[in-house]
């Protein structure tokens, strides 16, 4: 099974300061990874490294057969991170942030409409600038985004926070289907329901390095590792 995401003793300062201090991390398709960690652990920052949004100072990192190291641009059209910062411009409305989104990343624009809509933003909601949003109107724009895309691979960062009930159905459905369809998936969350979405590996990051990494039980090393329940999030 080739690797989607494979890290080796990766190292990003910022600053004077490391903020991933060594990490080594492979994952493959189909994987659900739950990526734990106390406050300042690293779990922001590692999902932004993966992302290509940080730069590598040492080690080997590359995603989806792309060198982060020398060409991280190349990733980041193929590779959904919906976290804190929503990446979008409050000038423009949300269709406009959408559709931009899907230019930029080289992604199916006739996908705006339905991904807007899925979200319930569909109609006069969609002609909202993001200025006026709340922020879980936002949170809205930028999944509409990331469902619209059909990413390779979903790197999540608190994804439940700002969305209400109805919204976090949507987007655990989107992720079930995601992942039958080959998709990767690494979530930090301090959630202790995951709703439909159940990890397959828990990997606990400290200190900038991951100090645990545990595969659950029915997940097979070499197969896609999928267990994906069907309950609703509170």
């Amino acid at each position: 099974m080739r690797d989607l995401v494979n890290f080796k003793n990766v190292v990003v300062v910022s600053g004077n300061f490391p903020i991933l201090t060594g990490i080594d991390f492979e994952a493959g398709p189909g994987e659900v990874v739950l990526v734990k960690g106390r406050n300042g652990a690293g779990k922001t920052s590692f999902l932004r490294a993966v992302a290509g949004l940080l730069r590598i100072a040492r080690g080997s990192a590359s995603v989806l057969g792309v060198d982060l190291v020398s060409n991280p641009a190349d990733a980041r059209h193929r590779v959904g991170l919906l976290g804190h910062d929503s990446f979008l411009y409050e000038e423009l409305t949300a269709r406009e942030n959408v559709s931009f989104v899907l230019r930029a990343t080289r992604s199916d624009t006739a996908r705006v409409e339905s991904s807007l809509a899925a979200v319930g933003l569909a109609g006069r909601l969609s002609e909202l600038k993001v200025a006026v949003m709340s922020a879980g109107q936002r949170k809205k724009v930028a999944l509409a985004a990331l469902m619209a895309r059909e990413p390779e691979l979903w790197l999540l960062d608190e994804p439940h926070a700002s969305l209400d009930s109805w919204t976090r159905d949507v987007l655990d459905s989107a992720l079930i289907a995601a992942v039958a369809n080959g998709s990767t998936v690494l979530v930090a969350s301090h959630e202790p329901d995951h709703g439909a979405l159940i990890p397959t590996r828990t990997v606990e990051i400290g200190g900038g390095k991951v100090i645990n990494d545990v595969r659950e039980s029915g997940s097979e090393d070499g197969a896609p590792s999928t267990k994906l329940g069907t309950g609703n999030v509170a």
